[in-house]
Parts: C-alpha cells; structure tokens; sequence
C-alpha cells in the first residue's frame, strides 16, 4: 500500500537542529505568498544559531530574488565569513589556497557563497568586484564544481 506523506515537500539542509530545520522550512513556504515572514522567520533562525550556514544561503538567495541586493551581498558577506571560520580558512577570500578535491562542508559552502558575491556583484553593475571573485573561483575550483562557470558566461555576456 502507498503511503501518502504527511507533511508538504521539504528542503533538505542537511544536518541541523530541529528547530532551525523548522523556520528554515517554514520560512521557504511562507515566502512564496509573504516575503516579510520569510525573512522574519529566516532571521529568527539565523539569531538562534548563527553558525548554521544554510540560513544564510536563505536569506541571500531570497534578497538576491526581490533585488534587494545589498542586503544579500550583506547576509552573503557575512556567510563567507562564518563558512571561512568553520572551514579554517583566512578571513579574507584573497588569501584562500586551493584544495584537491573540493572540499565538502563549510569550505564548500564558502566557495558556492563567493560565487553568489560575484553574482550579486554582478548584478549591482560592480564589474570589478565580480570579476576579481571569478578569477579567485579559477584558482579554488577549477573543475566549476561550485557552479561558477554560469556566473562568468553571464559576465562575459555582459561585457
């Protein structure tokens, strides 16, 4: 016999405690009718466990959406910096070596988070910026595996 799942499609965030997994998942369906909770809801998360690095990925990604973007160059910042700590790497994405294979974890959360700075960049016309971080994600991830590539087709498209 088929079992019907109680409870609607969740996101999988991996580990976390239960009450974070929580708002995380309440705030992805609250966003879809009311932006303002979701960020209430993924802020409460991000207040009651800041080294939880998937709220921050929240929160960027849904700023990133609505075009509030320094906002999400601001939670984004603020996730590199906290993945660099836990991933035991340099503050400053600058000083970061490379590492075979691509690390899992944190290290591979700052990685993917360098990539949406430079998207936010980007996005914000700071060509610049955006361009120093795909050449640092050269060096990081040469094989792309964060997703980079997209992000400098993207700026080679508008150049």
């Amino acid at each position: 016999m088929l079992e019907l799942a109680s409870e609607p499609d969740t996101i999988n965030f991996g580990d976390l405690p239960d009450e974070i997994d929580a708002l995380l998942q309440q705030g992805v369906a609250a966003y879809r009718r009311d932006h303002a909770r979701a960020d209430r809801l993924f802020r409460q998360a991000l207040a009651a466990a800041p080294d939880e690095l998937p709220t921050y990925f929240c929160l960027y990604k849904i700023h990133t959406y609505q075009g509030n973007l320094d906002e999400a160059k601001a939670v984004a910042e603020l996730g590199l910096q906290e993945a660099a700590r836990q991933a035991g790497w340099p503050r400053d994405w600058r000083r970061w070596t490379p590492h075979v294979p691509i690390p899992d974890g944190a290290g591979r959360f700052a990685l993917y988070t360098l990539k949406a700075l430079a998207f936010i960049h980007l996005r914000k016309d700071e060509r610049d910026s955006a361009e120093q971080m795909l050449g640092a994600l050269r060096q990081l991830d040469p094989s792309g595996a964060v997703g980079w590539p997209v992000v400098a087709a993207l700026a080679d498209g508008i150049g």
